[in-house]
């Protein structure tokens, strides 16, 4: 009988000894959560001047109950490019994506593939915008291209109907389309919803990336925020008015005279392309109140889309906390690059400019991070793959040239050889009517350094190049090529372009000896393309 006791007594210890250690090391579930061009102005968190409205209380809870980076920033301001960034951990050359004809497939979808390896099951849901189908995912279900805002059809490897269907010219994937009735931001979270509850297999940790479309142009909200900001006055940037010093003669041309062609915006300045085209604003109403109408109208669609995202973000939360699995999931939330809200009286992304090029990036995951927590700390979207897999257990493969901030979510502080500047380049020139020049440069906390060169990287007619409004691409003109340095520190809205002052002359100097080894160091520079080197080579000093 004793015997027989203190078997059962060591089996039940033995029991307990195995099962208690095997719950504490359980992998923690991810899911990454992406909008398209939703900047951090429009993030309650961020305490910018859009604040005050409210359009993103979940989104905020992810700061209240994580961490919140100040400084997270894209390495190209244009979806494809920065979703190969995201996905490959690479730069722009290094994964061939340099503008929106890019490709990634199987062979090149390196985060799903790794977390794959370390026993996650991965699914990919919404926006994916690189062409060939996210083969390396599970399962995936997603928008074609841009995709509809409005009853979208996706595909996936399961449906109502086998289609044939490009996501790349010249290549084609039987999938299943389906067509989905409602908004694109609630038939998305719909899906995803399905896939947690009906298709996932709970014996595994998940890595899920849920894409939002919105609030991407030309945004088509649902029709239960008709009302939203209705009666609602939102607040101007000061620049929308006075850009002031902002910009150089690579953007505004010989005594301003490009000022009516470069950089798509707000009221009548572009006569090529401006907003209130966009929201159908009477064309014979002058400026400002054209300029206003045309603002007031626009950030009313973007934050209604905005409060959409936001509304279907709760909805994952509250599964989540349904099922039990909200704190053993590490939520990130981010956007694929920011975007002009009228800031320098600009609209969509590309620039290099602070608003622009600055991603939100939150996470909240409360056995690792300590709630409220801030950094400052440089990161851009080659490091979101690394400190993933390192998030997941693994490291950072060798191909990869981003660095993991896992210690960061961890601790809080920066550590010691953690990178100072990070690099951005806007591969594409003068396209699609926002007419923005192609240009690279870095940024570091205190300071900022941009060089247009004005060229585009394809092989251009460039002999035959005229300059001639409303053309259907202007991607053939050389623009001027100028530097522009803004002190981040004294001018954050970089009002003020002081390149060229001889106070800062040192600092300059010291940014582009940073910038030369930081371009050779990453692959970014311009070996392959003889023409531009030609100007950076001339215009360097």
């Amino acid at each position: 009988m004793k015997i027989l006791n203190l078997g059962l007594l060591f089996v039940l210890i033995t029991l307990f000894s195995c099962s208690t250690p095997k719950s504490e090391n359980k992998k923690p579930n991810i899911i990454y959560i992406m909008s398209d061009d939703h900047c951090a102005q429009a993030i309650g968190a961020y305490k910018m001047r859009l604040a005050e409205l409210n359009p993103t209380p979940t989104i905020d809870r992810i700061a209240k109950e994580g961490i919140l980076f100040e400084n997270v920033f894209c390495t190209n301001s244009i979806c494809t490019p920065s979703r190969a960034a995201i996905l490959t951990g690479q730069y722009s050359q290094t994964n061939g994506v340099m503008d929106l004809s890019g490709k990634i497939g199987k062979a090149q979808q390196h985060l799903p593939t790794e977390m794959k390896k370390l026993g996650y099951q991965t699914a990919m849901f919404g926006k994916w915008h690189l062409k060939e189908a996210p083969e390396a995912f599970d399962y995936y279900n997603v928008l074609p291209g841009q995709g509809d805002y409005h009853n979208p059809t996706l595909y996936t490897r399961e449906g109502d109907s086998l289609t044939l269907f490009k996501f790349e010219e010249g290549i084609e994937r039987e999938v299943y389309a389906t067509t989905y009735q409602g908004h694109s931001s609630d038939v998305i979270t719909d899906i995803s919803l399905d896939w947690f509850k009906n298709k996932r297999d709970k014996s595994k940790p998940f890595f899920v990336m849920h894409h939002f479309k919105a609030p991407h142009d030309f945004f088509e909200y649902a029709d239960r925020y008709n009302e939203y900001l209705e009666n609602v006055d939102i607040p101007e940037p000061a620049s929308l008015w006075d850009n002031k010093n902002n910009g150089s003669v690579a953007t505004k041309g010989i005594n301003d005279c490009w000022m009516d062609t470069i950089g798509s915006s707000i009221g009548h300045r572009n006569v090529i392309r401006n907003m209130g085209m966009h929201m159908e604003i009477d064309p014979n109403i002058p400026d400002p109140e054209y300029k206003r109408l045309a603002y007031q109208e626009y950030l009313k669609r973007y934050l209604r889309c905005v409060k959409g995202v936001d509304d279907n973000v709760k909805r994952l939360f509250d599964y989540l906390e349904a099922e039990e699995l909200m704190d053993n999931t590490i939520i990130i939330y981010t956007g694929d690059q920011g975007f002009m809200l009228g800031e320098h009286d600009y609209i969509d992304k590309r620039w290099m400019y602070e608003e622009s090029m600055r991603m939100p990036f939150l996470v909240r995951y409360p056995k690792l991070i300590k709630a409220g927590s801030q950094s400052d700390a440089i990161i851009n979207n080659t490091d979101f793959a690394p400190t993933i897999i390192d998030l997941a257990g693994g490291s950072t493969p060798d191909y990869m040239q981003g660095n993991s901030f896992k210690s960061i979510l961890e601790t809080g502080q920066e550590p010691e050889e953690w990178q100072q500047a990070t690099y951005y380049r806007y591969w594409m020139h003068m396209a699609h009517k926002h007419n923005n020049p192609a240009h690279f440069g870095i940024r570091t906390k205190k300071h900022k350094l941009i060089f247009f060169y004005g060229r585009d990287f394809k092989q251009r007619n460039t002999a035959a190049q005229k300059w001639a409004h409303n053309p259907a691409s202007m991607s053939d003109f050389e623009t001027i090529p100028a530097w522009e340095f803004y002190d981040l520190e004294n001018d954050p809205h970089e009002m003020n372009n002081l390149y060229g002052d001889a106070k800062y002359d040192a600092i300059i100097k010291d940014l582009k000896v940073q910038l030369k080894d930081l371009r050779t160091s990453i692959n970014e520079e311009d070996t392959k393309y003889p023409e531009i080197q030609k100007i950076i080579d001339e215009y360097w000093e």
